[in-house]
């Protein structure tokens, strides 16, 4: 089976509904920034993380490994694809997409699709690429980090794309964030040594096998000496740490 996107979830999906949770926390924004809505459609919809129990949801997800991890109190999602959803004009009270649109195929052609089904907000957690070299694993691992940055389409690109008006947060990801993203991990960096860990993030897909093995070499090496502590050991105090994770809440333009 062809991916639809840039991952093949069939072979690095599984494990992701126990790795890539949602954290209330983050969840809480997400939820503010669809507002009064009563429908929302949730594209790459994944395993359900960010998905709002107390809204009308219509899932889209396109892997059959993803949608078979779903859990049973949330609605079935629908196998179809970011560019080309099949629902009508208007269809929906928001759109929403969390972490997700790296992965699409065309994502100028996802988003305006979101744009085209939602009545009201388009909603989206994503990161912001050129923040992403700020992280410390850049250090350890700056083949993996440029693969990633090269993913993501720019935030102002994103809200040129989606038109109307918009606002961009930066999200602060709490020391014991429940979702395991590569920032999530910013005070435990003993967590990158385990390989099911990084399985999850789906960066690591785009660097190969020994570039992966050096980069956590030599991450394990500075934990054991002592140079990471020396160098970021202050990441272990912050109670939260404002990096590349982005809500975008994006608003039709008057008709």
């Amino acid at each position: 089976m062809t991916p639809a996107g840039d991952v093949d979830y069939e072979e690095r999906g599984a494990g992701y509904a126990q790795r890539r949770r949602s954290d209330p926390r983050i969840a809480a924004l997400v939820r503010a920034g669809l507002g009064r809505s009563r429908s929302v459609l949730n594209v790459g919809a994944g395993a359900g993380s960010y998905e709002p129990g107390d809204l009308v949801v219509t899932a889209v997800e396109p892997s059959a490994t993803m949608r078979g991890q779903r859990p049973a109190h949330l609605v079935v999602a629908i196998d179809a694809v970011a560019e080309e959803l099949p629902f009508a004009d208007d269809s929906f009270d928001a759109a929403m997409a969390t972490v997700t649109i790296h992965q699409w195929s065309d994502a100028d052609r996802g988003l305006r699709e979101l744009r085209r089904v939602s009545r009201g907000p388009v909603v989206l957690l994503t990161f912001d690429g050129d923040a992403l070299k700020d992280f410390w694993l850049a250090h350890y691992a700056p083949a993996m980090i440029e693969a990633e940055r090269r993913r993501y389409p720019s935030i102002d690109h994103v809200r040129e794309v989606l038109g109307g008006r918009s606002t961009v947060a930066v999200v602060p990801v709490p020391r014991n964030c429940l979702d395991g993203f590569t920032e999530a991990f910013y005070a435990q960096p003993e967590a990158f040594l385990d390989d099911e860990v990084r399985r999850a993030q789906s960066a690591w897909g785009f660097i190969s096998h020994d570039e992966e093995r050096a980069s956590v070499a030599r991450l394990r090496d500075d934990l054991t000496s002592g140079r990471w502590d020396q160098r970021f050991g202050h990441f272990r105090a912050l109670p939260q740490h404002l990096g590349s994770l982005r809500l975008i809440v994006a608003e039709p333009a008057a008709r």
